[in-house]
């Protein structure tokens, strides 16, 4: 038989369940902390004009925006039609849905070295909604964004014309994301909730008012 934890009473479970509680509520503070660290890293300016093949137009980064102050991009490793990397199909799976990043001016899309015809096939195929790109400049930006040949996640800030990049994550940094408050947790302005500890007039509203359901923002 394979090895396990020993069998207890359930006093003794519940005593050793309590311990490992007060250190899961001490990672929980200690996340927080380190989201809280993360609004205040500083900003680097995006000078180059990167394009984009969109399934309607050619796109340039603020495009990717879609009209809102934040962008999440992660970097979709491509290496061909017959060769779907199953780790980066695996995040997208886990993407919820965007509306309830959109309620909070995030917009979140992928982008691939590949072909916009090889691109939307398999889109298609998994079932994805997520705007997904094409890097028409070469393969400039994921190169620049820290991605290469394989996958990263950047998280950029738009001011005006102003385009800024913000964070970056990659490796097992991108493992553990995959829901609404992980994907906030790395903007700049956070959940924008009030118990958050953001930079002095930063948008924050009180928890739980603003949640809907994905198709009763708008209303």
């Amino acid at each position: 038989m394979t090895a396990r934890p020993p069998i207890v009473s359930e006093q003794e479970w519940r005593s050793a369940r309590d311990a490992l509680l007060a250190k899961e509520k001490q990672l929980t503070r200690e996340q927080d902390a380190l989201a809280a660290e993360r609004r205040r890293l500083p900003m680097v300016r995006v000078d180059k004009s990167y394009r984009f093949d969109g399934p309607d137009a050619p796109r340039h980064l603020p495009d990717l925006f879609e009209g809102r102050s934040q962008l999440i991009v992660y970097s979709f490793m491509w290496h061909g039609a017959h060769e779907f990397c199953s780790g980066c199909s695996m995040f997208t799976d886990n993407v919820g849905h965007l509306a309830h990043l959109h309620a909070r001016d995030v917009s979140l899309a992928l982008v691939s070295n590949g072909p916009l015809a090889e691109i939307t096939p398999y889109k298609r195929r998994m079932g994805w909604t997520i705007p997904w790109y094409s890097a028409a400049d070469g393969g400039a930006f994921n190169h620049d964004m820290g991605a290469g040949d394989g996958f990263a996640l950047n998280v950029f800030l738009r001011d005006g014309e102003e385009v800024y990049r913000t964070y970056v994550t990659g490796g097992r940094g991108v493992e553990r994301l995959g829901s609404t408050w992980t994907f906030l947790d790395l903007t700049p302005y956070g959940r924008q909730e009030t118990w958050e500890d953001s930079p002095e007039n930063w948008p924050q509203s009180r928890p739980y008012e603003w949640w809907r359901l994905h198709d009763e923002y708008d209303s």
